[in-house]
C-alpha cells in the first residue's frame, strides 16, 4: 500500500501533513539543543562545585583523616562523571544534531519541489476539465439551436402558404445549425479524450509518483528521527559503564573512611606529651614563706599550666633585655624559636621536627639524583664533546653542590634539634649556622645594668630563719662560664656553709633579688646551651622571677640561687595571687 494508489485524491491533505512532519523535526532539533545546553552546564556546575569545595593548603592537617582523603577522592570522582556529561553534550551538538539541521534542510527543499510538480500538473488538469466544460456547452448551445432550427423547418415546409423560398431558406438554415452542431460535438469529443487521457495520467502516473516521493520523504524524516533517538541512548550506554565505575570509586572511597584511625590521628595531632597535673598542695596561711611574700600566697583558683604570658613593667622588660639580649631583638629571637619548634608542646614538637627532617631528605634525594644527572652528562660530554663543553657543566655542579651542602647542614641542625626535643640534649651538636645566631655579642649582659649582680660582681643575700647568717656570694663573670649558668662562689666559708636545707624557703631577698611571682616544676630535662639558659631536672622545683613574654622563655631562680631561662614549654608554672 501506498500513498500514490490509497490517497491519490489526498493532494491538500498530504501537503498539509508533510509540513507538520518537518515542524516535528524542527522541535526535535531544539529539544537536543537544549538536552546538550542542560547536560554541558551540568557538567560545569559539577566541576564548578568541586572547585570550590576542594581541601586548601591550609587545611593540610585536616586532610589526613581517612574522612578529608574519602571526599577528595570523591570529589575526583564527580569530576570524571562531570566529563562524561560533557561527551553526552558534545555527542548530541556534533554529529547528531548536524544531522537533523541536513535533513530538515533537505526535505524542505524536496517536498517544496514535489508539491510545484504536483501543483503544476493540478493546473494542467484543472485547464482541461475547463475546456471540456467550455466545449461542452458551446455543443449542447448548438444542438439546441440545431433542433429548433429543425422544427421550424418542418413546420414551413408544411405550410401550404409559403412560397418555396421561404421553405428553402428555412431549410438552409437547418442544415447550417445542424453543421454547426456537428461541429460542436466533435470538438467535444476531441476534448473530452484529451482530457480523459489527461485524466488518466494524471491519477495513475502524475500523482502517484509525487505522493510515493512525499511518502518516500516522510518515511525518511521518521527513520532519522528513530536512528537520532537510538544514538541518543548509545551516548548514555557508553558513558554508563565509566559512570558506573565512578560511583564504585565513591563507594570504595567512602569505604576506606575509617573512624578508628581518624580518632587515633586526632591523638598524634594533638597530643602534647605532658603529664597531668599533680594535686594542688594545700596551703597553709599560718606557715607562710616569708615575711615579705606573706601576702602572695597560692591562689588554688588561679593556676597557669604550660606557658604564662604575663604583663611586666617597662622596667623589668629593660631589665630583661640587659640579661639576655637575644630577647631584645624580638623578630630574631621568634624566628629562632619557631626553627627548633621549642615553643610547641613535646609531642607536637616532635612531630614538627620529624615533617621538616622528612622534607629536607626528600631535597637532598632529588639534588642528588640531580648531580648524578649532571655527572652523567659531564661525562658524555668528555667522550664525546661534539655534543657539548664538559666546562659548562661545572658551574651547575658548583651550585648544586653548594645545595646539597646547605640542606645537609640543615639536616644536621633539625636533627639536632630532634634529639634535644627526644631528651638527649647532652648529646647535641648543633650546626655553626644554628650557633651563629646565638652568638657571644648578642648574649652578653652587663655586669653594672644587671639585676642580678651588685656593682661589685657579687649577689647579696641574707636569710631570715633562726641560725641564719648573712654572706655574700660571688657569680663568675666570664664569658666561658655565663651568668646564668655560674655556680655561686661562696666567699665567707665553704660549701658547707650554706643555708640550711630545711630554711631553704624561709630566706628574704636583699633589693638585688627580683620578686618571686610563683613557684614552677620542670617537666623535663633541659641542658642550658647557650649563654643565659640554665640546666633543670625533671621534677626539680624552683621560684618564677620573670614571666615569658612571648619569645618562648621564663626566667626562674633554682633552690640554690642560680637564676637562668628554660624553655616555657618544658615546665608547669604556679602563679600567686598579686600575679
Amino acid at each position: 500500500m501506498s500513498w500514490g494508489t490509497e490517497l491519490w485524491d489526498q493532494y491538500d491533505s498530504l501537503s498539509h501533513h508533510t509540513q507538520r512532519g518537518i515542524e516535528f523535526l524542527d522541535k526535535y532539533y531544539s529539544f537536543l539543543k537544549e538536552r546538550s545546553s542542560i547536560e554541558s552546564e551540568y557538567a560545569y556546575k559539577l566541576k564548578k562545585l568541586v572547585k570550590n569545595h576542594q581541601p586548601k593548603k591550609k587545611e593540610e592537617d585536616d586532610n589526613q583523616f581517612s574522612t578529608s582523603i574519602a571526599f577528595v577522592k570523591m570529589l575526583k570522582e564527580i569530576v570524571d562523571i562531570a566529563g562524561q556529561h560533557e561527551i553526552i553534550s558534545e555527542a548530541y551538538s556534533g554529529s547528531l544534531m548536524t544531522e537533523i539541521i541536513d535533513l530538515t534542510r533537505e526535505l524542505k527543499e524536496e517536498r517544496k519541489k514535489h508539491l510545484h510538480e504536483g501543483q503544476k500538473n493540478q493546473n494542467n488538469l484543472q485547464t482541461y476539465i475547463c475546456l471540456l466544460d467550455k466545449h461542452k456547452k458551446s455543443y449542447e448551445k448548438s444542438f439546441k439551436e440545431s433542433e429548433k432550427a429543425n422544427d421550424t423547418f418542418v413546420k414551413i415546409d408544411a405550410d401550404i402558404n409559403l412560397s418555396r423560398a421561404d421553405v428553402e431558406k428555412a431549410r438552409m438554415h437547418a442544415q447550417q445549425k445542424n453543421r454547426t452542431c456537428e461541429d460542436n460535438k466533435t470538438d467535444y469529443a476531441n476534448q473530452l479524450q484529451k482530457t480523459n487521457e489527461l485524466q488518466r495520467i494524471h491519477y495513475n502516473d502524475l500523482m502517484p509518483n509525487m505522493f510515493q516521493q512525499l511518502q518516500d520523504m516522510e518515511e525518511r524524516r521518521i527513520a532519522c528521527i528513530q536512528n537520532v533517538m537510538k544514538r541518543t541512548a548509545d551516548a548514555h550506554k557508553q558513558v554508563l559503564p565509566i559512570i558506573q565505575t565512578c560511583l564504585n570509586g565513591i563507594i570504595g572511597a567512602a569505604e576506606s573512611i575509617n573512624p578508628r584511625e581518624d580518632s587515633l590521628l586526632v591523638i598524634e595531632k594533638y597530643k602534647s606529651g605532658y603529664s597531668p597535673p599533680d594535686d594542688i598542695p594545700f596551703e597553709d596561711l599560718s606557715n607562710p614563706r616569708n615575711g615579705d611574700l606573706s601576702s602572695n600566697t597560692l591562689s588554688s583558683n588561679k593556676m597557669d599550666t604550660l606557658t604564662v604570658k604575663g604583663t611586666l613593667s617597662g622596667g623589668k622588660n629593660k631589665k630583661r633585655g640587659k640579661i639576655l639580649n637575644i630577647f631584645s631583638n624580638a623578630k630574631n629571637s621568634v624566628d629562632e624559636m619557631k626553627e627548633d619548634c621549642s615553643d610547641l608542646p613535646p609531642n607536637q614538637r616532635k612531630k614538627k621536627l620529624q615533617q621538616k627532617i622528612d622534607e629536607l631528605k626528600d631535597k637532598i634525594k632529588k639534588e642528588t639524583q640531580a648531580r648524578d644527572g649532571l655527572m652523567k652528562m659531564k661525562g658524555v660530554y668528555e667522550q664525546n664533546p661534539s655534543m657539548g663543553d664538559p666546562l659548562s657543566i661545572e658551574g651547575q655542579l658548583a651550585d648544586n653542590g653548594s645545595k646539597l651542602e646547605k640542606l645537609q647542614n640543615e639536616l644536621q641542625k633539625f636533627q639536632g634539634y630532634m634529639l634535644e626535643a627526644e631528651g638527649h640534649g647532652s648529646a647535641l651538636s648543633l650546626s655553626r649556622e644554628h650557633r651563629s645566631s646565638l652568638s657571644e655579642d648578642s648574649l652578653s649582659r652587663s655586669a653594672s645594668d644587671s639585676s642580678v649582680c651588685n656593682p661589685n660582681g657579687n649577689v647579696n643575700y641574707k636569710l631570715s630563719a633562726p641560725g641564719a647568717f648573712h654572706q655574700t656570694h660571688g657569680f663568675s663573670n666570664s664569658p666561658e662560664s655565663g651568668i646564668g649558668t655560674s655556680q655561686p662562689s661562696i666567699t665567707d666559708g665553704d660549701a658547707d656553709s650554706f643555708p640550711d636545707p630545711d630554711f631553704e624557703n624561709d630566706y628574704e631577698y636583699s633589693e638585688e633579688f627580683d620578686a618571686v611571682l610563683g613557684t614552677g616544676k620542670a617537666l623535663y630535662p633541659f641542658t642550658g646551651q647557650s649563654e643565659g639558659s640554665i640546666d633543670v631536672c625533671e621534677g626539680e622545683e624552683f621560684d618564677i622571677v620573670e614571666l615569658d613574654q612571648g619569645d618562648g622563655w621564663t626566667r626562674i631562680r633554682k633552690r640554690n640561687f642560680e637564676e637562668g631561662f628554660v624553655p616555657t614549654s618544658y615546665i608547669e608554672t604556679y602563679l600567686y595571687n598579686s600575679c
